[in-house]
């Protein structure tokens, strides 16, 4: 897509500075891309609610302190990246094995999504249902709809992920 060149020289500007930067599945791709890494469409794709690895040692980060072993947010994505030099990995999937990085404590991407709310996710739904071909990593309407509760876990870590990269006293 021509019109990411200049979106990948800004992240590229912006990571030269000590500004947090927090990346949410294309953001992510975007700045794994901007850094030289490769991003490319994924064996399969992934939407729905699927579990997470977190990597313990990754997590001993202080921008993902406390984060259980485990987590299950929301997936909508087709694509997967290489880790750009410089990150760390810190979360992983069976349908996508890179699933979130850090770079020096100060940038946060992951390909999930911890950041939805039952509107959002209603609304895409709606707007995208070609995306929900059948495959062994995409839930049905139902399956994704019937996971309510997943919501509140999902943005109770978001929340928490977000006071550490942007803490008050900054």
């Amino acid at each position: 897509y021509p019109w990411l060149a200049a979106e990948k020289n800004f992240i590229r500007e912006v990571l030269t500075t000590k500004i947090p930067v927090l990346a949410i599945c294309l953001g992510a791709q975007l700045i794994a891309a901007a850094l030289g890494a490769e991003v490319r469409q994924s064996p399969e794709k992934e939407i729905g609610w699927f579990p997470v690895q977190i990597d313990l040692l990754s997590a001993a980060n202080p921008l993902l302190a406390g984060l259980p072993a485990t987590i299950i947010p929301l997936h909508w994505h087709g694509e997967t990246f290489d880790l750009p030099p410089g990150a760390r990995p810190f979360a992983s999937s069976p349908a996508c094995k890179n699933q979130g990085f850090t770079i020096d404590n100060r940038v946060l991407a992951m390909q999930f999504h911890l950041e939805f709310t039952k509107l959002c996710l209603d609304l895409l739904m709606e707007h995208c249902p070609e995306d929900l071909a059948p495959g062994p990593w995409v839930q049905t309407i139902e399956e994704i709809s019937g996971a309510q509760e997943n919501f509140l876990t999902a943005n109770r870590l978001m929340g928490s992920l977000l006071s550490r990269l942007f803490p008050k006293n900054r």
